[in-house]
């Protein structure tokens, strides 16, 4: 039986996400998303301005009146939700942790895909897969992932990207828009993820919050660490330790966008700040144009 505040939760998400969707995305996903491949329609006869490469010559021969082959859009695709569900996503310094960043912009993207009758699936892990559910189409569907990436209690504290990018691979032999969902707060996953990058059409989306960047001056702070337990006091007053942590931050995010560069994956960096959307939606037009101006 699920609890009943739970169920209220995952439907305050879906109206949230479901107005999004009619009023910021509107028709961004279904141009940015292109389907994988043609498929023929139907033949019929020439007009001005039609490429002369797609007549079909042995209609035209036939009937002595050129004919070209019409093709359409194979349409239907699968996305999945790759999301880090470990103990770190629990961070904020505001009123939504990074784990409810991420299932606000699952639910985005999940119910895009219901409406352009996509199917949608979920791979959740940490140090070890938690979850996995096969892509389906439907919003009852949906509503079960974002039930997962909300409430789902991990097993294990820690977090494993290489762990969930092989499991993906594994088990989604065909091409896909993968979308991951995590801070990246690991290492040794790269060749995991420039292999995902090549198979699939994978999206980083790095959760953060302003004070994952930098530290404010509030004196001796003791600090634990969410996924070992490891605990330990910081002089957050002290200008060096400020600035030394505030460098890590710096590093880690240039690490990424260089990977990302390298294996020519999208990254999209969302915050707790609550313009999450408004990030996601800047990432869907600036793809749009780039897929309008590509060759």
């Amino acid at each position: 039986m699920i609890p009943a505040d739970v169920l209220q939760q995952v439907r305050r998400l879906h109206l949230r996400a479901r107005r999004a969707v009619r009023t910021l995305l509107g028709g961004e996903y279904h141009s940015v998303f292109k389907g994988s491949g043609l498929i023929f329609d139907e033949v019929r006869e020439y007009r001005p301005g039609d490429d002369v490469r797609t007549i079909d010559w042995n209609v035209t021969a036939r009937t002595g009146e050129p004919f070209v082959k019409r093709f359409i859009e194979e349409r239907e695709l699968t996305v999945f939700l790759l999301a880090d569900v470990s103990a770190s996503l629990q961070f904020s310094s505001s009123a939504r942790t990074l784990r409810v960043v991420a299932a606000e912009i699952a639910a985005l993207i999940a119910f895009s895909a219901a409406s352009n009758n996509d199917r949608v699936g979920l791979i959740a892990f940490s140090g070890q897969i938690e979850r996995h559910v096969p892509p389906l189409k439907g919003t009852r569907h949906v509503l079960r992932v974002l039930r997962d990436i909300l409430f789902l209690e991990p097993q294990h504290p820690g977090t494993q990207l290489r762990l969930g990018l092989e499991w993906l691979n594994q088990v989604q032999r065909r091409r896909a828009i993968v979308v991951l969902l995590s801070d990246f707060h690991d290492v040794g996953y790269e060749t995991a993820f420039q292999w995902a990058g090549r198979r699939h059409d994978l999206i980083a989306v790095r959760l953060t919050d302003p004070r994952l960047a930098e530290l404010p001056s509030v004196g001796v702070v003791r600090v634990q660490d969410a996924e070992t337990g490891k605990q330990q006091e910081i002089d957050t007053a002290a200008p060096e330790v400020r600035r030394r942590y505030a460098e890590l931050a710096r590093q880690r995010s240039e690490m990424l966008r260089r990977l990302c560069g390298k294996a020519n994956v999208d990254l999209v960096e969302v915050s707790t700040d609550g313009r999450h959307f408004e990030a996601l939606l800047r990432f869907f037009h600036l793809r749009e144009r780039c897929r309008r101006h590509s060759p």
